[in-house]
């Protein structure tokens, strides 16, 4: 593996010409596509991909695609990933080239995808100074959580060379430009849990008669939070969120039925199996306690795993990272925020890395909007530079040639 002051040389000599990144992100920001109807956004990123030197296999697991740039000498096989799909949410960055659809890319998915065919591009403009294979890969329904899954079930391992490692970034809060990463958990695991409680319908007037669903609900709301308080050992992470809860449609009528949608978050699957067990001690012990009429059920869905990056791997592009960026890497605080990603190198049992990039504007770094806020927008030219840049280094950190 070559020193990582050479890779900083190295991508010092790049030839590629950058500038149509702003526009490309721009019309990516400002026709924002959700979760599965992607199409115009996957042929804008298939149409700057047909400018380089590398094969294109498109309609992965619905819009998902892969570009592979091979060299002429034989090395590892690098794989990076980019999301691209967007949310429903209505914008209010007050950009001028903000999204009128009524969605929006709020989680800063146009971000990525800008930066690694930036990356692509970087990468393709060093043939000479690499060997190898790097796969450049841009996933669709990353915010459904199933986009990865359908690209694997779609035979994704079966068309692409097999990786020995995968990458990717997200752009976050902090300052516009900084690299931020850390060996082990880096997101949250997750899972939603959607609970239904039984009752007795009975007129507002006559309670006694009734078997009331929506006080189960309420009592089992507060007692989630004292597994949190009271059986998570204080220096552990997990989160219990109410989502939603339904119950009833009429203000005269006591109903006969409630639920509830739950989220998690955590670091450690073995805590969450046991956060489970007490999950469902208690929901029971309260519909027990008030007599519902039958036992509740419990549905999981939507699951996502800890986001766990490999320390030999860590170790290997935080080196190239602190030489790359000086002073702009630091070590990460891990985010409570979930992602797919992972699903990508377990379907080929490799090794991955994954890390942040800083997007604030110094101007809210007191209070920065968050993903997923209608007022969320990179400050471009410092996130651009640094997430086009970190994906490169990233790449050639093993596909360098010594």
């Amino acid at each position: 593996m070559p020193h990582p002051n050479n890779i900083s040389e190295i991508l010092k000599s790049h030839t590629a010409d950058l500038k149509w990144q702003r526009e490309f992100y721009e019309d990516l920001h400002q026709h924002p596509e959700l979760s599965h109807h992607e199409e115009r956004t996957a042929a804008q990123i298939e149409q700057k991909l047909r400018e380089f030197d590398c094969e294109l296999i498109t309609g992965i697991g619905g819009f998902g695609m892969a570009a592979i740039f091979r060299s002429d000498a034989e090395g590892p096989t690098v794989l990076m990933r980019a999301d691209f799909d967007a949310l429903p949410i209505t914008e209010e960055t007050g950009v001028d080239f903000a999204s009128t659809n009524g969605n929006m890319h709020a989680c800063g998915h146009d971000m990525h995808a800008t930066a690694l065919l930036g990356a692509c591009a970087v990468i393709d403009s060093l043939r000479g100074q690499w060997s190898g294979t790097f796969i450049a890969l841009f996933q669709p329904a990353e915010e459904t959580s199933d986009g990865a899954k359908r690209m694997i079930a779609d035979g994704l391992i079966d068309k692409l060379p097999r990786p020995d490692v995968c990458l990717a970034q997200h752009v976050m809060p902090g300052p516009a430009g900084q690299v931020q990463a850390t060996p082990g958990p880096i997101l949250a695991g997750c899972d939603s849990i959607r609970i239904r409680i039984a009752g007795r319908s009975a007129h507002a007037s006559m309670p006694d008669k009734s078997i009331d669903p929506t006080l189960i609900a309420a009592m089992i709301v507060v007692r989630l939070q004292a597994i949190v308080g009271r059986e998570v050992p204080p220096g552990e992470f997990f989160v219990i969120s109410v989502g939603e809860l339904h119950s009833g449609d009429k203000n005269n009528i006591i109903p006969d039925s409630a639920e509830l949608v739950l989220n998690t978050r955590y670091y450690d699957p073995a805590l969450a199996e046991r956060v489970y067990e007490a999950l469902h001690r208690v929901v029971e012990a309260e519909c027990a306690a008030s007599a519902s009429p039958a036992k509740p059920t419990f549905e999981y869905f939507a699951h996502g795993e800890v986001t766990d990056n490999d320390p030999a791997t860590a170790l290997a592009v935080r080196e190239v990272f602190d030489g790359v960026f000086g002073d702009k890497v630091v070590d990460a605080t891990p985010a409570t925020a979930s992602e797919d990603f992972c699903y990508l190198p377990q379907a080929w049992g490799v090794p991955y890395y994954f890390w942040l990039v800083g997007s604030t504007p110094e101007d809210l770094l007191d209070s920065p909007p968050v993903n997923h806020q209608s007022n969320f927008i990179p400050d471009y030219d410092p996130t651009v530079e640094a997430s086009t840049t970190a994906g490169a280094a990233a790449v050639l950190t093993f596909l360098a040639k010594s």
